[in-house]
């Protein structure tokens, strides 16, 4: 926010020509930070090098190609890298589709070919090698974007890369639960599609696994090795290109420079807000920890945000946005966009549903019609609907119910009376809003300045961001995964609260003296708010249900004293300040806006306590099966299939724990039975990751490879299942003797053992 108040509210989109050097200044500070902090991270040079060229080479030159001939008329260069890289990222989505299905994934790396050679060849497409833009991105836009990169790209260093090694380093070694699992799909997407579930050899895995595909396809192209692709270059890569799409799609959609950067700011600068108090995911998630949690949400944002800028064309620009319209083109672009998204989050495509049905019903009650576009647009987000709960998800719920605010219910203490259990039930409410949706308070501000008139791509952008919450309040799910809704719902709600911060803040007209006051407020701010919850965090167990939401209640309420004692004062700051008069609601709002910027730093000091990924469950990662898992992908074909005595991350009172995926994500193979609490059939039983495995006599012949062992039974392993390689942990179980006169041993550390069937 400090470089947003320094820059102004809203300077011209034209300025004047600037030297190369200065012009490309602030995307070459951006690249430096994020290759210095991957480089102390300990990734390879040759790595990082490899990584760029396939991002310039195979996803930002085609797509940006490809996108200049969709749209009308060019705008900035920002935006047409931007927009291109995504576009890359769908066509190359294609391209490794078509590879891997033919078995020649090898070929990946030529796909740039089918696009360079017609834009090379074909004399109406040659002239999308050099445009000349209209406009230049301001100088302030550009070096706050920057910030915004870097600070997320720190943030993510501290959370993620500096205590996630690429392959552990010893037998303490722990890791996040879900990144061995999200690593053997991105496994199996190197020489499969559609993908099998890696712990169950042939189990259809109804998913959406579009983002590990492309992490299979950013190895396969560049020939850097998977788990540093997914350890190190994937994630800050990804942010960094969100980031860039929120900037560029809010200066598109408002016409506002700085409503865009600003919005890039909201969503990856300021975390949720609710101080620390021992509580690490309140209401299903804490600060943007899932962007390396999940991958495949930064994905999903990557794709549906250039969706929404093609979306908000059709149905009906702002009145008065000088941005060139994308034109017809706009078209083709959401149909690619959504064909991308159908495969890349479950949870994107029912809120851009919901998003034009609201803007539809809106239009009927306000206009008494329903625009063409929106219904056309309308169908086709159903029809990609269709396809990915039919085809994709085989109607697959993933444990996902209507259970209607079953995310606040554990907050809510049982046995009170009617009256108390209502008061808890409002002030859980208040806290939901508070935490999670705080940052879109400029959402409230443009509203009221347009007393409530708006414009049809911002009533678009407010339908989405009430149906990312209306959806996590209406359904429920064990693993709390009815949260990506409203992470999915952030896309829309930053742009449209950004867009009312730089409304208030044109009316605020400051003066350069003006807005570096109000960035050095702003930062002054935050940082005092982030040392108070840094000192104030505890530990203290939870005694009542409501407990973890009791400090953030009394935080918000200490704030809320603080602006009405602010407010009390005003007329006597006005009367010693006169320059103060009407620009309170543009402080009120920043505060506001600015009140969750320790989310992220407190996100990353978690490690301090709580390391290998913060508070969040963890499971045993030993460098000797790590070791052991790769020896195997060295020394194997793609599609052997490997069997193993571990199936279980812990066993409690004789209940398999089957949440263990380290052989299939580092061996980058399909395991006959490994972890299986993870498929599809699985996820939502009662059980929990307790549920015994679907198919009892496959398991006994698995188990029987290695406890007694026949020739037979190792026969019938290897002709029935295609089975190759017997995988043992000796502190699981001790193999058979008689393994070693069956079957090959190849490799051995003592604590593992590698059989090869003959």
């Amino acid at each position: 926010m400090t470089a947003l108040a320094t820059g102004g509210a809203a300077p011209p989109t034209v300025g004047p020509r600037r030297p190369a050097l200065r012009r490309y200044a602030p995307a070459l500070a951006g690249y430096a930070v994020v290759a210095t902090v991957l480089l102390v991270a300990d990734t390879p040079v040759a790595a990082l090098a490899r990584w760029t060229g396939y991002a310039v080479l195979a996803v930002l030159l085609p797509g940006t190609l490809v996108f200049r001939a969709l749209r009308r008329r060019p705008h900035t260069l920002v935006e047409d890298l931007a927009m291109g890289a995504a576009v890359g990222l769908v066509l190359e989505l294609a391209a490794w589709a078509a590879c891997t299905a033919l078995g020649v994934p090898g070929w990946l790396r030529l796909w740039p070919l089918a696009v360079l050679v017609p834009f090379a060849a074909v004399p109406r497409l040659r002239r999308h090698w050099r445009v000349r833009y209209p406009a230049v991105a301001p100088t302030g836009w550009a070096w706050s974007l920057t910030g915004v990169v870097a600070g997320f790209t720190l943030y993510l260093y501290g959370s993620f890369l500096a205590v996630t090694p690429v392959l552990p380093t010893d037998e303490g070694q722990a890791q996040y639960i879900d990144l061995a699992f999200q690593l053997s799909l991105a496994g199996a997407a190197t020489h499969q599609v559609p993908l099998d579930v890696p712990q169950a050899a042939g189990e259809p895995l109804h998913y959406h696994w579009f983002g590990f595909a492309h992490l299979a396809a950013t190895s396969l192209v560049s020939g850097v090795d998977l788990p540093t692709v997914f350890f190190r270059l994937g994630v800050p890569a990804l942010c960094a290109l969100a980031a860039v799409l929120v900037a560029v799609v809010g200066w598109r959609i408002s016409g506002r420079p700085y409503a865009g950067v600003a919005a890039a700011a909201l969503m990856f600068t300021v975390g949720e807000f609710g101080f620390e108090n021992g509580w690490r995911q309140l209401f299903g998630s804490q600060a943007t920890f899932i962007v390396w949690g999940s991958p495949s949400m930064t994905y999903s944002w990557v794709l549906l945000l250039p969706l929404v800028a093609a979306l908000g064309e059709l149905v009906g620009r702002a009145r008065g946005v000088t941005v060139p319209a994308l034109g017809r083109g706009a078209w083709v672009l959401v149909v690619l966009f959504l064909a991308a998204s159908t495969g890349a989050k479950a949870s994107s495509l029912p809120v851009v549903l919901a998003a034009l049905a609201f803007t539809a019903a809106v239009a009927l009650v306000v206009r008494r019609r329903l625009p063409r576009a929106v219904l056309v647009a309308a169908g086709l987000a159903v029809a990609a609907q269709f396809f990915a709960t039919a085809v994709l998800f085989a109607f697959e719920s993933h444990g996902v119910t209507v259970d209607p605010f079953s995310g606040l219910r554990p907050y809510v203490p049982a046995g009170r009376s009617a009256g108390v259990t209502a008061l808890v039930w409002v002030l859980v409410a208040v806290a939901f809003l508070l935490n999670l949706q705080l940052r879109l308070a400029g959402a409230v501000a443009l509203l009221r300045s347009r007393r409530w008139r708006l414009e049809p791509v911002q009533v678009f952008l407010l339908g989405g961001a009430l149906a990312g919450p209306a959806v996590y309040l209406l359904v429920g799910h064990p693993g709390s995964s009815n949260q990506y809704f409203t992470r999915t719902g952030f896309a829309f709600g930053v742009l449209l609260s950004a867009w009312g911060w730089a409304e208030v803040a044109d009316r605020a007209d400051l003066s350069a003296r003006g807005r570096r006051l109000l960035g050095a407020g702003a930062a002054g701010f935050a940082v005092l708010l982030t040392a108070v919850q840094l000192s104030s965090a505890t530990s203290t167990p939870a005694t009542q249900a409501y407990a973890p939401v009791l400090p953030l209640l009394c935080w918000a309420t200490a704030l809320a004293v603080l602006a009405l004692v602010v407010g009390l004062y005003w007329p006597v700051l006005v009367a010693r300040w006169p320059a103060l008069a009407g620009r309170g609601g543009l402080l009120l709002l920043t505060a506001v806006l600015v009140a969750g910027a320790p989310g992220l730093v407190m996100d990353a000091a978690a490690t301090r306590t709580y390391p290998n990924g913060g508070a969040y469950p963890v499971v045993a990662m030993p460098a000797s099966r790590v070791e052991a898992a790769r020896w195997v992908y060295a020394h194997s074909d793609p599609d052997d299939v490997l069997a193993t005595n571990v199936h279980c991350r812990a066993v409690v009172d004789g209940w398999c724990d089957a949440r263990s995926f380290w052989l299939s994500g580092y061996a980058e193979r399909s395991v006959l039975v490994e972890g299986w609490a993870f498929a599809p059939r699985m996820v939502g039983r009662p059980e929990g990751p307790y549920a015994p495995f679907w198919d009892a006599a496959r398991q006994r012949a698995n188990d029987a490879a290695f406890t007694a062992p026949t020739a037979a039974g190792l026969a019938a392993l290897r002709d029935r299942y295609g089975v190759r390689w017997l995988v043992v942990d000796r502190r699981v179980g001790t193999e058979s003797p008689t393994l070693r006169t069956l079957a090959d041993l190849r490799h051995d550390t003592g604590r593992m053992a590698v059989y090869r069937l003959r």
